[in-house]
């Protein structure tokens, strides 16, 4: 009975090739006592803190996703498979693609990421450009740089001023190096490029709730983001609450409006919605679920979420972000647990395996963030840094994460070179074929 138990094939479906579902099937691959299967809706994995620089032309969207076969293609026992999950059942252990096509499993990882969130105001949605996705960030960078072109076209200097705002409602790191990415793109390294306009009336400007930009930072790292934006050329707007969205204008709280034919929403994010279908309470209006400290749902032990779906403190109490580092070491816990519970199986711990399992621990590896060349703000525990040091720090952080992900370091330092010099060269326009016509 022993060794037939011990032969059993466990079927683990993951749902998300991000950062949490990628670790986890990289961990499991080889491992002939799992079947892998993992399903996602695009065919790549993408490196999401760098999104902003493909936004701003500075990286080209290969430099910043690869394949997910491509990644897992060694490893036999992991299927991948590109498809929509739409559907979940708890019970039944099975899952349904927008293909159609069931999935079942013994095992099962939610970790699909977030969307963008508007704040219970969906139709906000139509007249903003988020940052989420390739195609996103695709649409940010032919948006703007198609409006610098009708900019220099146009003799209307209203429609001008219109072109050349673009507004960026949300001052966490992803809207602080959007900001600083873009006015710097603009204003210095396309100086040269116009006739008929000046880059310099670019006006970038981010817009804050909050009394302070990078509020997850402390005030003095948060201050010295807003000079150093603001020394870039940019406008930073704090305390500014968003009322209404509408074509090109926003409202505000207070009673001003703004008009940017530009509108950049880094304001927010939601749970997938597929946590609203695994029976169990959300943690959160965002949709989020508080698991288990083994990252498994309660009562639901063969269950896991991991990622941006979760809300949690980890064995120590410390609180669990959502950012990349964070997702990777679920996936790695995922991984774990999975692992050890199949060792279990067949012995005598066999009826405790669940009480046994290993408790999540987060190790915090800092937050940082770029406000433009040279510039950055970084946070680890009680280091604080500030200005190049801190630049050099995310050079090298990002540059080690991107090299685990696509192999590449001759590659990677040609990007540093490039970045240094301030040249992009991702400045193509390539309109979506429904928009060629009006193009």
């Amino acid at each position: 009975m022993s060794n037939k138990r011990e032969s059993k094939v466990r079927r683990v479906l993951i749902i998300g090739g991000g950062f949490a579902g990628l670790e986890t099937a990289r961990k499991l691959s080889g491992d002939s006592r799992f079947s892998v299967t993992l399903v996602d809706r695009t065919n790549h994995h993408l490196f999401q803190p760098l999104l902003y620089q493909v936004a701003t032309a500075s990286l080209a969207a290969p430099d910043i996703a690869r394949s997910i076969r491509q990644i897992l293609a060694k490893a036999e026992n992991v299927t991948v498979l590109m498809d929509d999950i739409e559907t979940i059942d708890p019970d039944g252990k099975v899952a349904t693609g927008a293909s159609g096509t069931r999935y079942e499993w013994d095992y099962l990882l939610l970790a699909a990421g977030a969307r963008t969130s508007f704040f219970g105001n969906p139709q906000w949605e139509q007249h903003t450009l988020g940052l989420k996705s390739l195609a996103d960030a695709q649409s940010v960078r032919r948006t703007i740089l198609t409006n610098l072109e009708r900019a220099e076209r146009t003799t209307d200097l209203e429609e001008r001023k219109k072109l050349m705002t673009v507004a960026i409602v949300g001052g966490g790191p992803t809207g602080v190096e959007l900001a600083g990415a873009l006015a710097a793109l603009v204003r210095h390294s396309m100086k040269d490029e116009f006739r008929h306009l000046e880059t310099s009336d670019l006006r970038v400007i981010l817009i804050e709730d909050a009394k302070f930009v990078l509020s997850t930072f402390d005030n003095d790292q948060s201050e010295y983001a807003r000079q150093r934006l603001e020394s870039l050329g940019a406008e930073v707007r704090t305390g500014h609450r968003v009322s209404d969205v509408s074509e090109q204008r926003l409202e505000f709280t207070d009673g001003t409006s703004l008009e940017a034919a530009a509108i950049i929403w880094a304001a927010g994010v939601e749970a997938h919605p597929l946590t609203r279908q695994l029976g169990v309470p959300l943690a959160d209006a965002a949709g989020r679920i508080t698991p288990e400290l083994d990252l498994s749902l309660p009562g639901k032990p063969d269950i896991f979420v991991a990622g941006d779906l979760v809300r949690m403190t980890d064995r120590e109490g410390v609180a669990v972000p959502g950012v990349a580092p964070a997702a990777v070491q679920m996936g790695d816990h995922v991984a774990d647990v999975l692992k050890e519970e199949a060792r279990l199986e067949g012995t005598r711990f066999a009826d405790t395996k669940v009480s046994l399992r290993p408790k999540f621990r987060y190790f915090d590896k800092g937050m940082m963030a770029i406000i433009g060349k040279n510039v950055a703000v970084v946070k680890a525990g009680r280091m604080k840094l500030r200005g190049f040091p801190a630049w050099v720090a995310w050079l090298l952080v990002h540059i080690l994460f991107l090299i685990g992900f696509r192999n590449k370091l001759a590659v990677l330092l040609g990007w540093a070179f490039s970045y240094i010099k301030n040249e992009p060269e991702a400045r193509i326009i390539v309109h979506p074929p429904a928009d060629r016509a009006a193009g």
